[in-house]
């Protein structure tokens, strides 16, 4: 007789696999499921279904030149004379939806 399912096993930090589950919940889709639709995109498309990319980096201050940072600078400072910022708050806001 041929075996039906295997079982797959991995080590989860807790809040993710939490907030995971929680969200596949809300779209009713039990673990299991999920993990055989990912393994047979990964057959279909063979490899990883989607973009593995780094968001893009901040600037590394110790490589730029002097007249590079002095620009960033003047265009920060232009910026706050125009009011062209937002608080604080909302800047970590907006960082935090993109998390």
């Amino acid at each position: 007789m041929a075996v039906k399912s295997a079982n797959v096993m991995a080590r989860v930090e807790p809040e993710i696999k939490e907030r995971a589950e929680s969200i596949l919940s809300g779209l009713g889709i039990p673990v299991s499921v999920f993990i055989n639709m990912m393994y047979r995109q990964i057959i279909v498309k063979n490899g990883i279904p989607f973009s593995l990319t780094l968001p893009h980096a901040p600037a590394d201050f110790e490589s730029m030149t002097k007249e590079q940072f002095d620009t960033i600078m003047e265009r920060g400072l232009a910026d706050e004379k125009n009011k062209n910022g937002m608080p604080l708050e909302d800047a970590f806001s907006e960082l935090r939806k993109g998390i």
